[in-house]
Formats: C-alpha cells, structure tokens, sequence
C-alpha cells in the first residue's frame, strides 16, 4: 500500500495509475466492467488509478489479460520511449514486495520489435500465478541463471536448474515458485505471436 498523499506525480507507479484509468477509458469500460473482466474488486481499481495502492504482480497479470497486454508492453507505455542500448543503471525495475518478486526490463520492449528480455528475482519459498496468458500464444523463454524454479505452465511442472533453459507457447495460466533454499534468477524472453 502507498503512503498518504500517494505517489509523486512524476514517479511510475503514478504513471502507471494514469494510464490504467486511461486504458479503461479507451476500452470503454466502467470501474464495473473491468471488475467484472479482470476478476479484481472495484474498489481495488478505483485506487489502483488514483494511485493510493500499488498493484501486486497478480493483479496486473489479471488487468494485463484484461486489456491483452503483457506485462512488460504495460510497464513500457509509462516509461519512456527506450533508446538502443539500455545500460544496466538505466533499465526500469519493478517491485512487488508482497510476493518477493523483481522485475528488470533487460530490454524493454518497443511498438516495432516482437521481442523483449526480462530478468526476474524471486525470494526462497515465493509463488506467482498468472491466471491466464497476457497475449495467447506468446513464446516465452526461462533461461535460469542462478537457484531453481519450477514453473507450471498447461499444468504440467517444470523444475528449471541454473544453466536450464525453459521453453513454451504461453495460452493458459502459469505459476513459477521458487523453493529455496536460495532465490532464483532468471532471464524470461517473450516473443509476441
């Protein structure tokens, strides 16, 4: 939860609650109508866009399916358009403290190319469930560089050591937990269909 006064004005949670309320707008949806779409309360909406709450990875996951996005298309459209090369000092990061989740835009991904890299970090013990495939058919891949995940996807698991690599059409829902004892890293490459 944000504290009170919510974020400043220039940060990207508060660009990313702009462009959720403006995302609804365009689709023509009532705070109702996404609820009813995403399977999120109307009340957690309506403070996710005034920016009094930050969105947990499951709830974008469910607003990014919503709107057919992925997660990462999301968190692009309230960054900057990204030059060439995206240094490591320069590439956004994304926290979810609840799930003990990190999410590093590696190489964001822009309006003309298919393709973006990120690198996650999940602690020892943590879970995330995406309940259904942002976009249907997007090839992802798991390259494990440290610890271990198992990663679920089409109900069947995987364990993916370091040095593995994890490949797969992405149309239903997905879980990656990490067991332990250490936190698993990962770079995730997704490929628009």
């Amino acid at each position: 939860m944000r504290d009170e006064g919510g974020p400043a004005a220039d940060s990207v949670d508060a660009r990313l609650a702009a462009r959720l309320g403006l995302l609804r707008t365009e689709h023509g949806w009532s705070l109702d109508e996404l609820s009813r779409r995403a399977g999120v309360s109307r009340s957690t909406l309506s403070r996710l866009e005034r920016g009094e709450l930050s969105p947990t990875t499951t709830v974008l996951g469910q607003l990014c399916t919503a709107y057919g996005r992925t997660m990462s298309r999301l968190l692009t459209e309230v960054e900057e358009a990204p030059p060439p090369l995206v240094t490591a000092a320069t590439q956004p990061v994304w926290r979810d403290e609840r799930s003990g989740f990190v999410r590093r835009s590696v190489s964001p991904p822009h309006p003309g190319l298919r393709a973006e890299i990120i690198e996650g970090t999940l602690d020892a013990g943590a879970g995330l469930s995406y309940e259904n495939a942002p976009v249907p058919g997007v090839e992802q891949h798991v390259w494990v560089l440290d610890g271990t995940v198992e990663i679920t996807v089409a109900g069947t698991p995987h364990t993916v050591r370091r040095g593995d690599c994890l490949r797969f059409r992405l149309t239903g829902p997905s879980h990656f937990h990490c067991p332990g004892p250490d936190p698993v890293r990962y770079a995730l490459m997704s490929v628009l269909p």
